[in-house]
């Protein structure tokens, strides 16, 4: 069974798929959604939830970097709840500080257009969310 890595933003939802083994994960896709609207996101995911047999969701979690947890975060919390609800599924929120930047670090390293970028910034921070909470769990 996999694991669905997300990276829940106010009007993109970053979507990432570990492998089999949950050694590694892929990015799948970026789903536009109005931050609230719970069953269009829900809708959303079903197909990637059921291609993939998922058995595991990780949402990540925006926290301050005092390590508190803000008006995001709480955002977060809220969506892993009604997601983990809608598909009975476990739901883990994963600490995801500083991944939207490392992952605009890593596009830029790669030379990548400001325009490009935007279009895939959010799968890669799910899979670098996806990825950390995959490397944590190995250990």
């Amino acid at each position: 069974m996999k694991i669905i890595g997300l990276d829940v933003g106010e009007k993109t939802i970053g979507v990432a798929i570990s492998d089999a083994f949950g050694w590694t994960a892929q990015g799948i896709t970026t789903l536009r959604w109005e931050e609230g609207n719970y069953d269009d996101a829900v809708q959303k995911l079903t197909p990637y939830i059921k291609e993939h047999e998922v058995s595991k969701i990780v949402v990540g979690l925006p926290k301050n970097m005092n390590g508190t947890i803000g008006e995001r975060g709480e955002a977060s919390q809220t969506f892993a709840k009604h997601v983990g609800e809608q598909f009975q599924l476990e739901v883990e929120l994963w600490d995801e500080r500083l991944t939207t930047m490392a992952a605009e670090r890593v596009l830029l390293d790669a030379d990548m257009s400001k325009k490009k970028r935007k279009q895939v910034i959010d799968k890669m921070a799910a899979v670098m969310i996806l990825q950390s909470y995959l490397d944590a769990k190995s250990r």
